[in-house]
Parts: C-alpha cells; structure tokens; sequence
C-alpha cells in the first residue's frame, strides 16, 4: 500500500512496548449535515460527541446515515479488514471501501475532486506531513474524540483537525527462505550477495512507508532529521549497485518471491511473516540499529463529509479500546498504547507479539519533516534514474 509522510511525545509508540479519483456523483444529501438531536448541533459542525447531544444520539445519526465511505485502507494494513468488520458488526453501518492501495496524495486529491458528491471519502487515515498540509488547506472537520485527552499533546492538532492513530518502526523484512543470510542494518543491504532483492513500499514522494525508509537510511548514514540527503545517496548507491529495485512492494510481490527483501513498516512486515507461514515464505523481521526510524498514521474527518455523523462515530469507535486493541493486534502501536496500558485496557498477548526495539525513538519536527519531503520531491527521481 502506497501511504505518504508533528512531533512526537516521550512516551510514543508505549514506553513499555519498547523496552522488550475523480467520478461523477450527485451532490450529497444536506440532511446529514443539519441532523442535530436533542437541542445539539448539526452532524457536519459538531466538534465532539458531546457537542452533537451524546454517544447515543451520534448512533443513531450515524445508523441513520448507513454508511461510510473510506479510501486507501488494505484489509492487511495494520488489522484494517477485521476493524472495519468490527464497526460494521457494531453499529449498523455499511463501510465502502475504495481504492485499498490508494496513496495519502490520492485521498486529498479524492476529498478536493468530489467536494459536494455522495462519494466523498467520509474519512481519511494520512501520513503526517499530509494531514498537516491538508489542515491549513482547511479540507477537515475539527473533532475531538472522547479520549482526546489521553492522546499525547504531541500526536494531535490542538484544534482537533487532525490526530495521530497508529505507528510503528522502519524495519526490515527478509524471505529467509530464499535470501541464505538475511540483512539486519542497512549497512548490510549494500553487500553484493542482495543483488536484485531490495525494495520499498512505494515511492518516497508519495509514500508514508518508503518515505519512512529513506529517513532512516538518512541515519544510519550520518544523516539528521533536518538532512535526509544521505538517505537519497544510500538508495542511489543502493541502484547503482543492482542491489535496489525498481518493484514496489507489496504482499502479492512478497509472496510471489519479487521482492525477497523489503524496507517497510515493523507491523506490516510482522503481519507478512503470519500471512504467509505455511506458504514457503519464512519472513523474518528486523528493526535496524543503525537507522532507527518510528512514525504515527493520522486520522482526519473531510470538513464536506456526505455521512457526518458516521464519520465521527468512526473516529470514537477507533480511539476506543476495541479499535485501539484492534490496532495492536495487527503489529501496529497505537497512540493511546501507554494510556490503556496504565489503565490494564492493552491486550497484553498483542504487546508481547510486537517486534524488539532498543532504544526509545524520536520524532522529527514539522519544519524538518516539511525540508524532507521537499528534498525527496526534488532530488529522488534524479538519485535514482
């Protein structure tokens, strides 16, 4: 899945985790919008559950609504299929999912192209720098969930346009199967014996994922979150020497042997070594020490939303417990991971399931991630043609 690019808290990603599009569409029915309950305001302007007239009356606005339109969610992006399953068995809402490997450039793009049609993506999931940038285009709905408060002041838009969800660590995914010593540092990747085998998930302009990749290349090569440059020469370097290839992974490339070695997120790669056991593909997994690189997802409501109150009922359902237990248990971390651990929510056999790190990350900040994504846009095409 091609997914694109806030700061970071202290305890991100769980202090004890890491010790161990365009088509024609009518104009949307108003109605959602001005559905208020019980002396609340309309679904399309109300900034909390509260606000609307309480939990129970979003329900019944949302199950009205009965549906919610989502893009760019694969089934196996960090548990996405069993959550969406999860919300429909919950509430009586049907969730039409379009376009699974669709990128963050695709669902803005999606949310500008259908403004005013039935089809619009009710809700976006983004990489930061897009949820960011699609913020002070003014393209979302300020919500702010039930558990606002227990989401780090460091993962969330103060003004609740947009919030971080899930997140992981760069690591690296090797088809033990196939590959006889599996690289475990990114210094490793440069040896002639991976020759034709190494890939990212997508392209680093576009995706959250390879964009990921990069910046922890950048680190392990003397490199800083305010210089990604050596990132982009490791996978020039990478190219020139065979060793990188142009294939985009995916679990379709994985399973086929296309791309026996691939950089992507910890919890997609974990979630490859399940989906594939048994299939001749003994995937393994490793964060790298020299390039240690963690990242959050983030959540967002289009402020033009064609199901409103779904859309918000969506956003409780995955900061709650379930959705959050959900998460964790396709490998990713969940933003309020270190809340529900201290409260005993966390499903404690998913935390044990996760793979190691050493070491407590650290976020790059807006400008930095802003100088990055201008610099990949600029010169990665070139390192790599």
């Amino acid at each position: 899945m091609f997914r694109s690019p806030a700061r970071g808290a202290a305890a991100l990603l769980g202090a004890a985790v890491l010790a161990t599009l365009t088509a024609c569409g009518a104009a949307p029915d108003t109605t959602a919008k001005g559905g208020d309950a019980k002396g609340g305001v309309p679904a399309g302007t109300a900034t909390s559950a509260a606000e609307f007239g309480g939990r129970s009356a979003l329900v019944t606005a949302a199950e009205k609504e009965g549906q919610l339109n989502v893009i760019a969610l694969p089934p196996d992006w960090a548990n996405y299929g069993e959550l969406i399953k999860a919300f429909e068995a919950k509430y009586k809402i049907k969730v039409n999912s379009e376009n699974p490997d669709a990128s963050s450039a695709d669902e803005i793009a999606a949310v500008k192209s259908r403004k005013g049609q039935k089809r619009a993506p009710d809700v976006l999931d983004l990489g930061i720098a897009f949820a960011r940038s699609g913020a002070e285009e003014g393209l979302f709905a300020p919500y702010k969930v039930e558990a606002w408060d227990k989401i780090p002041a460091g993962q969330k838009d103060a003004d609740g346009r947009w919030y971080n969800d899930y997140g992981g660590y760069v690591s690296i995914g090797c088809d033990a199967a196939k590959i006889a010593n599996c690289p475990t540092t990114f210094a490793d990747l440069l040896k002639p014996e991976y020759k034709g085998k190494v890939a990212l998930n997508g392209n680093p302009t576009k995706s959250g994922s390879a964009f990921g990749g990069v910046y922890a290349a950048a680190l392990a090569n003397k490199g800083s979150f305010a210089d990604i440059q050596p990132g982009i020469d490791f996978f020039g370097q990478l190219r020139k020497s065979g060793n990188f290839i142009p294939v985009e992974s995916t679990p379709a490339t994985v399973e086929k042997g296309e791309t026996p070695i691939s950089i992507d997120w910890d919890y997609l790669n974990a979630g490859y070594a399940d989906q594939f056991k048994g299939k001749g593909v003994d995937w393994k997994v490793t964060v790298p020490s020299d390039g240690v690189y963690a990242q959050y997802y983030s959540q967002a409501i289009n402020k033009e939303a064609p199901n409103p109150a779904a859309a918000r009922l969506w956003m409780e359902f995955l900061y709650s417990a379930e959705g959050q237990n959900l998460w964790l248990k396709g490998y990713a971390r969940p933003v309020l991971l270190p809340a529900m651990t201290q409260d005993g929510t966390v499903d404690k056999a998913a935390v044990a399931k996760l793979p190691q790190v050493q070491g407590t990350p650290s976020f790059p900040a807006s400008a930095k991630l802003d100088k990055a994504k201008a610099t990949l846009s600029e010169k990665w095409d070139k390192a790599l043609s």
